[in-house]
């Protein structure tokens, strides 16, 4: 039988970029999955605090020359890729000039979250399908993690959704408490749909507050991982009230109880659930 494919999207994974709890999540979840006969892939921003040199970052030509547009602004994507030997899994890293060569990830020197934070999502999230398709690797499952990720299950649901590359590609979404954000504003929901997904499609993203941001990835997720115990109440009650699937692991290195997710993933279809 055909090994289950796994998507991991994520803005920060160590030891590339070490901001949260999420970037040691993003490197032994990946790599426990692989070890259990799962094929992964792992996609990311190249912010410009990785260290192209000290990570052997080089630049994958095949997949690299892409357009993408966000708010009428045609973005070129560069693709690039770092091994990491002793796990034998490798990451492929998103990089463009206007949105990722910057000393700072999310604010400026003053500690100002990004004006265009908005548009840099954006960005990312659409490559980042443009990049699976490139490869022409079809997931069975795609995991995000972080808010920086949070357009693309709606692309997936929505401008995505009868591509063969993601057509039964199963969503889940990573909860975490206490991650760096500030109000990105209802322009987020208003861009994404601007040429990828009609208005009322993207109008459960709301003002691009914390809890609306999430409230709209959940609203395409086909189940939502509490990865922390402090998640925000809201977002516990709108899982429960909209029938969204939940997965809470017991600790991080819960891998056997993600590995039975994943694998159900590839097999069956997400019951609803009342």
């Amino acid at each position: 039988m055909a090994k289950t494919k796994i998507l991991f999207v994520t803005h920060e994974m160590s030891p590339f970029l070490e901001i949260s709890k999420i970037s040691e999540i993003t490197r032994q979840l990946p790599q426990a999955m692989q070890e259990k006969g799962f094929e992964i892939r792992i996609l990311m921003p190249r912010f410009g605090n990785i260290n192209e040199r000290r990570n052997r970052l080089h630049e994958v030509i095949r997949l690299s020359g892409m357009n993408i547009v966000v708010d009428s602004n045609d973005n070129p994507l560069i693709i690039k890729v770092a091994s990491l030997p002793t796990a034998r899994m490798q990451v492929y890293f998103l990089d463009n000039e206007e949105y990722f060569q910057r000393k700072k990830v999310f604010r400026d020197d003053k500690g100002a979250f990004f004006a265009d934070n908005n548009e840099r999502s954006l960005f990312f999230c659409k490559g980042v399908l443009e990049t699976v398709k490139k490869l022409g690797w079809s997931p069975d499952v795609v995991h995000c993690h972080g808010w920086f990720s949070a357009m693309v299950p709606a692309y997936l649901k929505t401008a995505y959704k009868d591509d063969p590359t993601f057509k039964d590609a199963k969503v889940m979404y990573s909860l975490y408490a206490n991650e760096d954000f500030d109000a990105i504003g209802g322009k987020y929901g208003a861009m994404a749909a601007q040429s990828d997904m009609r208005a009322e499609e993207a109008a459960p993203y709301g003002e691009g507050s914390y809890v609306d941001l999430y409230k709209g990835a959940l609203s395409y997720t086909d189940i939502a991982v509490f990865a922390d115990g402090d998640i925000h109440p809201e977002l516990k009650i709108y899982v429960e009230e909209n029938g969204i699937r939940s997965f809470s692991p017991q600790g991080d290195a819960d891998y056997e109880g993600f590995a039975e997710v994943f694998e159900e993933f590839s097999t069956a279809d997400i019951e609803e659930t009342a």
